[in-house]
Order: C-alpha cells, then sequence, then structure tokens
C-alpha cells in the first residue's frame, strides 16, 4: 500500500502500560503492517522491533517541559504521512482515550477527511495497580475509584479537577502525571483522609525497573517532600492497598 495515490490512513495505538507484552493482539499486528509509526516517550521502545523492514519510525515524544514536537506538529505530520497514501501507526503509552489526547489527534485527521481508527491499549493506572498487586475495587474495602489528572492543561484557563471533593466521593483515588505535584497531591488528600490513609506510588509501572512505595500518607508526603517521586508515576490512595501483603508470597514492601 506504501505510496498508493488513495488517502492513508491512521491507527491511533495504545500499547500499553510499559511491559512490551502487554499490547494487544490487534495493535502489534498494526505495527507490524505499518508504513509509518510514530511513537511517544513511553510507549515501550521493544515494540518497535516489530515493525516491517523499510517502514519510518518517527520520536514524537513529550517529557515535562521538553516536547520533541508540540502537539499541532504532530497532528500535521499524521495528516501529511496519510495524505501520502500510508498507513500509520501513531504508537501511545496506555490507552489513547486516557489523558493520551488520542481523540484530539484523531478529530484533526478526520476534520481533513482522513480514515481514523483507534485501537484501545491498557490504561497505565491498570497496569501500576495489577502489576503492584493493588485491587482498585474488593468486596469490604473498596465498592469505586476515581482516576484523575495531577497536572490540568495550563492552557484550559480553568480548574476543573478538586481532589478533596473526589477523595470525599469515592473509596480509592488514583491520580496519574502527578510526580512532580506529588507532595502538594498528598498533603491536600491527608487534609481530608487523614495522616494514616494507606497509600502507595508506583513508579515506572509495569517495566522492570519497576519502584512502588507504600506506607501511610504522611510516609508518603514525607518521601515525597524527599524527592522520592520520579515521573512516570501512579498513585493510589485507598484501604485496598493494605492487601497488598496478601496477593503474593515472599516481601509485598518496595518492588
Amino acid at each position: 500500500m506504501a505510496g498508493s495515490l488513495e488517502k492513508g490512513r491512521v491507527y491511533i495505538v495504545g500499547a500499553g502500560p510499559g511491559d512490551p507484552e502487554l499490547i494487544t493482539v490487534k495493535g502489534l499486528n498494526l505495527l507490524r503492517s505499518a508504513d509509518v509509526i510514530v511513537y511517544d516517550r513511553l510507549a515501550p521502545k521493544e515494540l518497535l522491533s516489530h515493525a516491517r523492514k523499510g517502514a519510518e519510525l518517527i520520536y514524537a515524544g513529550k517529557a515535562p517541559g521538553a516536547h520533541s514536537m508540540s502537539q499541532e506538529e504532530i497532528n500535521r505530520l499524521l495528516l501529511e504521512k496519510a495524505k501520502m497514501g500510508l498507513t500509520v501507526v501513531r504508537l501511545k503509552g496506555g490507552d489513547p482515550l486516557v489523558f493520551g489526547r488520542g481523540e484530539e489527534e484523531c478529530m484533526f485527521l478526520v476534520s481533513h477527511g482522513i480514515e481514523c481508527h483507534i485501537v484501545p491499549g491498557i490504561p497505565s493506572f491498570l497496569g501500576a495497580a495489577a502489576y503492584a498487586r493493588i485491587p482498585l475495587t474488593s468486596r469490604g474495602y473498596s465498592s469505586s475509584f476515581a482516576v484523575v489528572t495531577g497536572r490540568e492543561a495550563e492552557d484550559k484557563g480553568f480548574k476543573s479537577v478538586r481532589l478533596k471533593d473526589v477523595a470525599r466521593a469515592v473509596d480509592t483515588i488514583i491520580i496519574l502525571m502527578g510526580a512532580s505535584r506529588s507532595a502538594e497531591i498528598l498533603g491536600e488528600l491527608a487534609e481530608v483522609l487523614g495522616d494514616n490513609a494507606r497509600g502507595a506510588i508506583v513508579m515506572n509501572a509495569t517495566r522492570e525497573d519497576q519502584l512502588v512505595l507504600e506506607g501511610s500518607l504522611s510516609e508518603l508526603l514525607e518521601l515525597a517532600r524527599k524527592g522520592a517521586v520520579k515521573n512516570p508515576a501512579v498513585i493510589i490512595i485507598g484501604s485496598p492497598v493494605s492487601l497488598r501483603g496478601k496477593l503474593w508470597l515472599g516481601n509485598a514492601g518496595s518492588s
């Protein structure tokens, strides 16, 4: 299909939370057949080894305060490659529609007449919870959970995440993209839930270098103030964290 005069199409694929084996079969098959792969910083680099010979690989990662491309540049790149008649895979960490901007890219492409498909991936918070052995819900412990961002878009013009209200409304709260504000976030939660509420911070979730910090909110807050929380991190607060030690044999502390 490469070089076809017909318009190409774009597949926005969720690569999962970090472990390359957690990508879906559909996502992997699309990687193997793509003409162009535009990949993010948190998409497992091991997956690029599945690209077909001759496929173009383009890095479009975003680290806090350091973007290789702006969102507008990424949108234009996807459009340009699709207009060339190429099959494009936009590879994102986690799930494209969970704080992944997949909807922004797809809306842009569709508005320019390009066929766009979204292939879901395991979101980072689900991968982090499973690999840290933390059930987000459990009878007698938690009947609800909420996922919020720890960093709202600066250009949004207003604040919509009311963390204290969320903490009062659900049993388990998960904060994504909150590493840089972890001390502030944990302090807010402690005001509502108390210093002894259980929590965990999962860094580099599902990867070989995954690290879990577990403790009370006061203990986690102290670690955050010392700079122990590094990006990427998933913060999980709630009583199900206390079940970690019952879900595996051996040491259930930091891992």
